[in-house]
């Protein structure tokens, strides 16, 4: 692997003008990338001067984890759960590595859409380390649940939520249409993918789809939250700074979209997607959680600016409080998805972001 990543560093030379992201928000096509580093113009973790700081460089070829070994140079979302027995499964969105280009995409990589490791790691100070990694039959991160990467056809099926329930495993995924302009891009649908054996092998459960129409449009990109029995669901459309809904159902119903109730601004509606109100707006990819530390829930996400900004509410509902930076888009303007870790660590926040201008994912710590 090391001589074949010299070889790709010297293929790549001639072509760094072409692929260097510009510091500006993350556009929406995740092909236009180069998670080289130094070619594509990082080096190092990035030095952010506000209250949050960059920790640990969780993927890619810089990264203590070497994902490059299993063929993961460039990757992003990083979206972090309990399996339920202590172990942390996490799952990456669009995976940029060496073989077949995805020419229909517009790009020299080869890519997958889903991929997912597990962690033991519980103190995060001291970075994330990967155990295990679900694997093909040639020892490189697989898809879980494969896409024909065909444009206006599907373009990539990227997870946007895991968890844990009635011990399986549960990813909420979104397939992609197209990509359109910075910050947007078009879905078929959304709906679940399910794992009993601990991430290894995954089904597509096709009756939980919800089509990009109508109410179920507003839970294409989910966040979920256990509490009190119920599995809340966080949604919104396709794409950045949109208005976001809450739905919720008993655990053991998960799978049952019949069984969702919907809060719509004053109680829980059941089975009536439509009448589900906002609870947030200016909404990207988004991570909620109850912090034991504040005694409140906390959501992250980047808001219009692209600045990542934390939340709280004293309910799973809300109201929200009005957005804190975390991370200043001056500080850090490409990035984007940020991902609460999921275990209490007092007034230490962690939560990982992706830096599209490496196409990695960066461990972050923040004071509350």
């Amino acid at each position: 692997m090391k001589k074949t990543a010299s070889i790709l560093l010297s293929t790549l030379a001639g072509t760094t003008a072409l692929l260097l992201s510009a510091t500006t928000p993350a556009t929406a096509n995740p092909n236009a990338i180069n998670p080289i580093p130094v070619l594509n113009g990082t080096n190092g973790l990035p030095n952010l001067p506000g209250r949050t700081k960059a920790v640990f460089q969780v993927t890619g070829m810089a990264s203590p984890n070497n994902t490059h070994n299993y063929n993961v140079f460039g990757t992003d979302l990083g979206i972090m759960w309990d399996n339920g027995h202590g172990e942390m499964l996490t799952a990456f969105g669009d995976t940029a590595g060496i073989g077949f280009p995805n020419l229909l995409a517009g790009s020299m990589w080869a890519w997958r859409s889903n991929i997912l490791v597990r962690s033991h790691s519980k103190n995060p100070a001291h970075g994330i380390y990967f155990d295990s990694v679900v694997r093909d039959v040639f020892g490189q991160a697989r898809d879980l649940i494969p896409s024909p990467k065909i444009p206006f056809v599907e373009i990539s099926r990227i997870p946007t939520a895991g968890i844990s329930a009635n011990g399986v495993q549960y990813l909420s995924m979104m397939s992609v249409k197209s990509w359109d302009n910075v910050g947007q891009w078009t879905t078929n649908f959304s709906g679940l993918a399910a794992s009993a054996d601990n991430g290894e092998t995954w089904a597509d459960l096709g009756h939980t789809r919800r089509p990009d129409e109508g109410g179920n449009a507003n839970f294409q990109m989910n966040a979920f939250l256990k509490s009190g029995g119920f599995v809340y669901e966080y949604g919104t459309r396709a794409g950045r700074n949109n208005a976001a809904f809450v739905a919720r159902v008993p655990e053991q119903h998960i799978e049952n979209l019949a069984e969702y109730e919907y809060w719509d601004g004053n109680g829980w509606r059941k089975n009536d997607v439509n009448a589900a109100a906002p609870v947030m707006h200016g909404v990207g990819e988004l991570s909620v959680m109850y912090n034991d530390y504040l005694g409140q829930y906390i959501s992250l996400t980047t808001d219009p600016f692209n600045s990542v900004v934390m939340r709280r509410a004293s309910s799973p509902e809300g109201p929200w409080s009005p957005p804190e930076t975390l991370i200043d888009t001056r500080e850090l303007p490409t990035a984007y998805a940020p991902s609460i870790f999921p275990y209490q660590t007092g007034r230490d926040l962690y939560f990982l972001t992706t830096v599209h201008s490496q196409y990695n994912v960066v461990l972050m710590h923040t004071r509350l």
